[in-house]
This record gives C-alpha cells, structure tokens and sequence, in this order.
C-alpha cells in the first residue's frame, strides 16, 4: 500500500513541509532555503516519523534543474556568453583542478585512500548550478557582468562532470592498479568520444533548434491556448534535456540550458518564461528537500573534526581560490566577491560524483555522509555569505579582451 502512492506521498509531504518551515525560516528572517533543507530531513530516512521516498525525491528535483536551466537560456543570450568567455573558461578550468587537488590533499590528510581523496577532491570541485542561479536571481543579478560570468563558469563545469562521469571508472582503475604499465589508450579514447558527442549536440542545437524552435513555439501560440503553450514549452525543455543525456551522453542541465539558449530572442521567449516560473519554483524546491533527505546528522557527532575541514575547503577554500583568479584577471572586487562566494558551496553533481564512487567501491558510505553534510551546510551558508556583496546593476554585455 505504502509503494503504490510513494509519489503522492512524497510530494505532499514534501511540498507541505517545504511550505512550513520555508515560512518558518523566512519569519525568523533566515532564507527559506534553511527551511527546505530542514523539510527534507524532517521526512528523511535518518529521522523518526514518515519517510518518503528518496529516490522519487532525487528525481522530481532534477526536473527543477532542467527547468531553471532551461529559464536561465531563456534569459542569457549567446553575445552574453562569448562576451564573458575570457574570464569564464579559464576560470573555471583552473577553479576546479585547484579545488580538486585541495580536496584531495584533504582527503589524505584525513587518511583515506589516494583513490577515495581523489573522488572527495572531485566531488568537492563543483557548485551546483541551482544555488547558484537562485542566488543570482535573488540578488538580481542574473544580467551583471558577474551574472554571466558565474553562469558560463558553471556551464563549463557541467562539461566536466560529463566528462568525469564517463572516465572516472578508468581512472579509479588506473590509480588504483597496482601496476604500473595499464594502458592510457581507453580513457584517452572516451574523453575524446565524449566531448565530440557534447560539440555534436551543441552545434545541433545552436544551428538547427535556433531555427525550429522559435517556429515550433510561434505556430502553438497561433491556436490561442495558453494551456497547450505551457505543455508545448514543458515538452520542449524536457524533451531536449532527454536527448541531450540519452543520446549524447551530455548532462540534463546542459541540455535543458541549450534548449532554452536555442529559444532565446524569439519573440514568444519572455512569455515561455513567465509561464513556465511557478513550475520551476516548485521543482527547485524539491531539490533543496532532495539534499536535506539524504543527510544522516549523526555524522557530524561521529566525524566533527572531518565534517569541519571538509566544509572549510568548500566554503573558504573554494571561495578564496575563486577570488584570488577573478581578480588575476582584472576583474572588480564586487564582481570577485560575488562570483568567489556564490561557488562557495557544492550539490546535485557532487552526489553524483560520490555515489559513482560508492558504486565503484573506492568511496565508504562515511565519506559519502560527509559530502552530503558538507552541501547541506554550504547551501545553507550560502545567501548569508552572499548577503555581504552589495547588489549589482545590471550592465549590457561587453565584449571581453584577451590579455
């Protein structure tokens, strides 16, 4: 009886909870996103009471990610990312080996395994794109230069974690082999596979999807029916963000991104996007009550010095690596600030990450408690960090000049 309404009862009990303690948390003047948290460990595993269905959770709240991402390419054009790319690409690039090889050391110190650090170090070097966008939309400041600058340097992260995905099997193999004679050959074959896969899509979209779905959109909206507008643009957004995973083995998010980057400009996209906002609310939430349903709290009794180094080289570590790069390249100290601490935190592609790592048998479920209790921490963190950057104007994008 319990399984055959997982979903509604996952759904009630998330979403009413989320409501409770979100206005809870907004009362004693916290962010609701401490409310969710709190929602999703209320109804976790790890707590008396009710407890709902993880795995339908996880899932909802990847369906936030594809339509905010699919809201942001509504919203962020291609001359806002080309403009930024100078600061963005090698941002993150370097962002994310620096934060890796910080969260490896840290996993030796720790004594774990070279193979387990090296996974803590991976999973630790990538912000979650939902907190970061939230934060940004709250802030207003999804248009500033540092807007665009922190969405690119994301993007460019969710290339990573496609890639680390694919090849982190061999890589664990490699590293964990005793031998020393095993073959680079494979992993170097699957990364470029990969990333011709990844180019395939893009260039798909950007050149065939620029024109059709813009046509696709108009000749809905000429039947007059706003309920069959919001159906066509949940199908687009959830459509292309299927093809993007199934077939080109690229992330939902990029793909959901690239869906609504491809619909950008028409001259239905502002309206697609205020349609389509209550129901990227509503799922972003279930990411928030997804994280807080996967914590065990008794990790932070068990492991207080572990769970404390790991959340400093999430919150302090990664955000003094990022300001320290923003700033190398001539970029204003607001804008450093703002993009250094709103990466100060980790979420749904760290869990992925982690739990390949539980799969491949490199990675203790401690550890994996640890990674989960560091995201919970830093995206609760997060909006008072941000809260001391002061609010940006948005800015009309600018073309960058290489140095």
């Amino acid at each position: 009886m319990e399984d055959k309404y997982a979903l509604i009862s996952t759904l009630v009990a998330a979403i009413v909870l989320a409501f409770v303690f979100g206005f809870i948390a907004s009362r004693l003047r916290l962010s609701p996103i401490v409310g969710y948290l709190l929602a999703g460990l209320a109804v976790g595993p790890y707590t008396p009471g009710f407890t709902a269905n993880t795995e339908l959770a996880l899932q909802l709240s990847e369906i936030g990610v594809i339509l905010l991402m699919f809201g942001v390419g509504l919203k962020i054009s291609i001359d806002d990312i080309w403009s930024v790319r100078w600061v963005a690409v090698p941002g993150s690039v370097m962002h994310t080996l620096a934060s890796g090889a910080v969260g490896y050391i840290s996993g030796l110190l720790l004594g774990m395994a070279p193979v387990e650090s090296f996974v803590l170090g991976a999973s630790l070097s990538i912000a979650s794109t939902i907190v970061f966008l939230r934060a940004m939309e709250d802030k207003r400041a999804i248009k500033t230069e540092e807007g665009r600058i922190g969405i690119s340097w994301l993007l460019i992260e969710d290339v990573f974690i496609v890639l680390a995905i694919v090849v982190l099997p061999a890589i664990v193999s490699v590293i964990a082999a005793e031998e020393a004679d095993i073959s680079i050959v494979p992993l170097l074959g699957a990364l470029g596979i990969t990333f011709l896969k990844i180019a395939g899509f893009v260039a798909l979209m950007l050149v065939v999807g620029g024109r059709l779905f813009p046509w696709l959109i108009v000749q809905v909206a000429h039947a007059k029916s706003r309920e069959l507008l919001s159906l066509g643009t949940l199908s687009l957004a959830l459509g292309v963000a299927w093809a993007a995973y199934f077939w080109f083995d690229a992330s939902f998010a990029l793909g959901a991104f690239l869906g609504g980057l491809a619909l950008n400009g028409s001259r239905f996209s502002h309206r697609v996007a205020e349609d389509s906002l209550p129901l990227r609310d509503t799922f972003a939430v279930l990411f928030f009550v997804a994280v807080g349903m996967l914590f065990d709290p008794s990790v932070i009794v068990r492991q207080p010095l572990a769970v404390a180094a790991i959340v400093a080289v999430v919150i302090v570590g990664k955000a003094l690596l990022a300001y320290a790069l923003m700033r190398a390249m001539k970029q204003p100290p607001q804008a450093s600030a703002l993009v250094a601490l709103g990466l100060a935190q980790i979420g749904e592609f760290s869990f992925v990450l982690a739990g390949l790592g539980l799969q491949l048998e490199v990675m203790s479920r401690e550890t994996y408690n640890l990674i989960l209790a560091a995201a919970l921490i830093s995206i609760a963190l997060n909006p008072f960090l941000l809260r001391v950057v002061p609010d940006s104007t948005p800015v009309k994008a600018k073309p960058q000049v290489a140095a």
